[in-house]
């Protein structure tokens, strides 16, 4: 299963993952003949930038859920 740009931004974050960490497999096993491996390694950049851009996102709004909620001692 290749993923272009369109498909990694309707992806979920738990997609991406199980998706990056096929292609590791793959890479490891020595799976991808050597045609393969740019689109591959392309396809893994993009992935890997959709999960830190998430991460980022949902970091960012627990910090500031957390930020805005009263301390239990007020």
């Amino acid at each position: 299963m290749r993923t272009n740009n369109m498909a990694v931004k309707k992806m979920t974050y738990r997609d991406a993952s199980k998706r990056l960490k096929e292609i590791m497999a793959g890479i490891e096993e020595n799976r991808y003949d050597i045609d393969e491996l740019v689109p591959i390694l392309k396809e893994a950049k993009e992935l890997i930038a959709f999960c830190n851009d998430k991460l980022y996102k949902v970091e960012s709004e627990i910090s500031k859920i957390l930020e805005n909620k009263p301390s239990e001692e007020e």
